[in-house]
């Protein structure tokens, strides 16, 4: 008889858990079903891409009313508040979602997640410069019809490369060197008080120009952070005039292959892939950062795609010594090596730039801009863990008394 191990026990622990969230949750919107009580209100319609396939969209149907944007003056019991409905979302599954794009019509219906996905098999001819389409997407809600729309992003035909990045202290600041300070970005602001990291704008920017005058490269964010901050990330991008693409985030639920607790980087190896083959003609730069796993997940796509990807920077999120991450970053480094990919451990955008203009995928007056933006972004108030301390002993104050 085979010796029962930890990882089988583990796996039980999954499967059973799984059970118990999916028969709660077929209980749970089976009672609101008959009830009544829980109609939709709302359809997060997730950015979408086209491809030589057709276009491609994803969304979510929820009973939650729509979170709405982050205020001017939004303080942090605002953000919190804001962030502990996000993680309630209340997801609907069975519900219908009508999607129209030009004159086709296509119906599918949620998962058990509320989740929806959907194919387009139009012909779409690219134009001389990346653009945004859209398709409406609508489902039956209480009293009116739900309606939102899918942003799709289409490359032209120029498109010299494509961009995946991951977000979290790639693009935004999240101090995950540091407990306390990624606790209050977490919770405690919203899209309109979290900092971009020193010159990413003109960095994301000058990758989706290349080597033309007009954006033409497709740009793709990857992420361990989960669907329910998709809107808020959006905003974040928006609001920083940071380029923006696709997301694909994750779903922190149960199923009978992952734990809550899991560490979720997973997904990004499948996903880049997902994008890498979605567009075969096109070469990609992979971005990241030393925080996590990036450096290894994109060395193995170096070795599983040969041939596909010109560069890949990681972005050192703690330069100002070595450590265990930066380590791990040299491993990669050599193993990407072996692929003739250049990896580059980066202190910040402009050390990508400078390396990105070397190889001819920028200009010379573009890591000009990134340089300037990174000097002016300096000068910027930075978030710190003061402000985390400050916020916690507004509740607890006899938390921060000295012992």
């Amino acid at each position: 008889m085979r010796k029962v191990g930890s990882d089988d026990i583990l796996g039980l622990i999954r499967r059973a858990a799984a059970a118990a969230e999916s028969g709660m949750d077929r209980m749970r919107h089976g009672l609101s079903h008959r009830l009544g009580t829980n109609p939709a209100r709302q359809i997060a319609a997730y950015a979408g891409y086209g491809t030589g396939e057709g276009i491609h969209v994803s969304g979510r149907v929820l009973a939650n009313a729509p979170y709405g944007g982050p205020l001017e003056h939004d303080g942090w019991w605002e953000n919190l508040a804001n962030t502990y409905r996000r993680w309630e979302s209340d997801e609907l599954p069975g519900a219908l979602v009508t999607l129209r794009f030009h004159d086709e019509e296509i119906t599918v219906t949620t998962d058990e997640e509320g989740y929806y996905r959907a194919t387009f098999g139009s012909a779409v001819v690219p134009s001389e410069e990346l653009r945004w389409l859209k398709v409406e997407a609508r489902t039956p809600g209480d009293a009116v019809e739900i309606v939102a729309v899918h942003g799709v992003m289409l490359p032209p035909t120029q498109a010299e490369f494509g961009i995946i990045s991951d977000l979290d202290d790639t693009v935004i600041h999240t101090g995950i060197t540091s407990l306390l300070l990624a606790a209050k970005l977490t919770f405690l602001e919203n899209a309109k008080t979290r900092k971009p990291l020193d010159g990413v704008a003109k960095l994301y920017e000058s990758f989706q120009r290349g080597l033309s005058e007009r954006p033409v490269n497709p740009l793709f964010y990857i992420s361990s952070s989960p669907w329910n901050l998709h809107d808020l990330l959006m905003d974040f991008l928006r609001l920083n005039e940071i380029p923006t693409g696709p997301l694909f985030l994750r779903d922190l639920g149960l199923d009978r292959t992952k734990f809550i607790k899991g560490k979720g980087h997973g997904h990004k190896l499948q996903r880049a892939l997902d994008m890498i083959d979605a567009y075969p003609l096109l070469p990609f730069v992979l971005v990241g950062d030393s925080g996590q796993e990036d450096a290894s997940i994109y060395a193995e796509i170096a070795k599983i795609r040969p041939g596909r990807i010109r560069a890949i920077y990681i972005r050192d999120v703690d330069p100002d010594h070595e450590s265990e991450r930066d380590a791990a970053v040299h491993a990669a480094v050599k193993l990407a090596a072996t692929c003739d990919v250049p990896m580059i451990l980066a202190k910040d955008s402009q050390a990508m730039a400078e390396h990105a203009r070397s190889i001819g995928l920028i200009p010379a007056e573009a890591e000009g801009a990134v340089e300037e933006e990174v000097v002016t972004d300096k000068q910027l108030p930075e978030t710190g863990e003061q402000a985390v301390k400050d916020a916690v002993e507004s509740v607890l104050p006899e938390a921060m008394e000295p012992k």
